[in-house]
């Protein structure tokens, strides 16, 4: 088997079979086969495409480059939720509590962020000794004892998807459905989950920025989670302004305490109590999304969420009493109020402005070793359809550095649309996908 035999193969929109995938796959993963080989590949598919089965071999491969976690000790339907990512996207801070406290297992391997904002572990990151440096033996343990536990990704997890998806982002061949889907799944299916939930997100602050293309992408997912073996579903969500009212590492950790509280902003649980329904669903707690939510509801109305969350914490190394007094976690020195200075509604954010405003703070990373303040971020007080005057703030700065403030002050204005009417309201939750 050549690899020149493939990419001409691809090149005249033919099939490639499992095992052509498999060596390509393997090969790139050991070096044998170059760059320029596989760039011409990748090329190769962004015009001819990949049919269902050809995603699916390559999905595989990928997973099976490394190591794939077998959780067979954990007991019952375990449970796993992945974002497509987001600006204010702290969902899984809230959902997982919940649904630990409801006796389902979620064993979730998370990332830090790359971009503008901090990842689920830098986020963690904020309640001091917190570690999620576990073995696999740690990692089942905890999730048999108190029915939650998250760790991050290893290098052994499908390591072809980060060679490949590096090579793909320097020649123009990310933006390809079956890649993308591909690379989201292999790491997916190589953390062992029974069950996956998959938060798609889109609008002008998510990757997918069509509803159409999101919708594709889910369909995609779902059917080679399917394909796989695993229970799936994929909700298509909102993200045409930053998600909930805070924007920033430690800001986001205040704010996804409050909603366990009970007090959380209304399009941030919209969000969380569609995923949850899927994922009380697929572990069979439940028989209708009806019944599902209620169930939901009740760990925050009795607060088991927020002490589950508190377990959780102090489970991996950190200090839980900064669950109960949030206002201990990080705190930046500078606050700084932006203005506004127009009559009418709030038309819109620029969610990924919002998103570019917390980098320039330092809430967010350039490159994957650039370090993150834990403490910077943004407060928004006005959303989308909320009525302004002249003179009111619009959202809070909170920043270590005066120059950074100003700077990230311009794009927070910038992100805003202000116009004469009120606009229509918006469904944060665009539609489910189940297999």
């Amino acid at each position: 088997m050549r690899m020149y035999d493939i990419i001409n193969k691809k090149k005249r929109g033919c099939v490639l079979t499992q095992e052509e995938i498999r060596f390509m796959t393997e090969g790139y993963t050991k070096g044998e086969i170059p760059d320029y080989q596989m760039s011409a590949l990748m090329m190769a598919v962004c015009f001819q495409g990949m049919t269902e089965e050809e995603t699916l071999a390559l999905t595989l491969a990928m997973r099976d480059s490394g190591e794939v976690l077998d959780l067979s000790e954990i007991e019952g339907i375990k449970v796993d939720k992945h974002s497509t990512g987001g600006v204010g996207d702290k969902t899984s801070l809230v959902l997982t509590p919940m649904i630990a406290a409801l006796g389902i297992p979620v064993a979730k391997m998370s990332g830090r962020g790359l971009g503008h904002t901090g990842g689920t572990i830098d986020k963690l990151e904020c309640f001091p000794g917190f570690s999620t440096e576990l073995t696999k033996e740690q990692f089942c343990q905890n999730v048999n004892r108190i029915k939650m536990a998250i760790m991050g990704q290893t290098a052994d997890l499908a390591p072809a998807d980060k060679k490949l998806y590096a090579l793909r982002d320097v020649t123009a061949t990310v933006e390809q459905l079956s890649l993308i889907a591909s690379s989201i799944m292999s790491k997916k299916l190589a953390a062992g989950a029974d069950a996956i939930v998959l938060d798609v997100k889109t609008g002008n602050g998510a990757f997918m920025k069509e509803e159409k293309d999101a919708f594709a992408l889910a369909r995609e997912m779902v059917q080679i989670g399917k394909n796989a073996g695993k229970r799936m579903a994929a909700v298509i969500t909102d993200m045409e302004q930053p998600l909930g009212n805070a924007v920033g590492n430690s800001l986001e950790v205040k704010e996804a305490i409050l909603s366990l509280n009970g007090l959380g902003p209304k399009d941030l649980m919209d969000v969380v109590y569609a995923l949850g329904a899927e994922m009380v669903l697929a572990a069979e707690k439940a028989a209708t999304e009806e019944e599902a939510r209620n169930l939901l509801e009740q760990t925050i109305r009795e607060k088991t969420a927020l002490d589950k969350f508190a377990e959780f914490v102090e489970t991996q190394g950190g200090e839980k009493q900064y669950v109960y007094q949030p206002e201990l976690l990080p705190a930046a020195g500078i606050q700084m109020q932006v203005i506004n200075t127009d009559t009418g509604y709030v038309g819109g954010i620029l969610a990924e402005e919002i998103g570019l405003a917390n980098l320039i703070l330092g809430g967010g990373r350039n490159t994957k070793d650039s370090p993150v303040d834990l403490s910077v971020g943004i407060l928004l007080h006005k959303k989308r359809g909320q009525a302004l005057q002249p003179g009111e703030a619009l959202a809070t700065i909170y920043a270590n550095d005066m120059e950074q403030a100003k700077e990230a002050y311009g794009k927070i204005v910038g992100a805003y649309r202000i116009q004469p009417q009120a606009p229509e309201e918006l469904l944060m939750v665009k539609g489910i996908l189940r297999s």
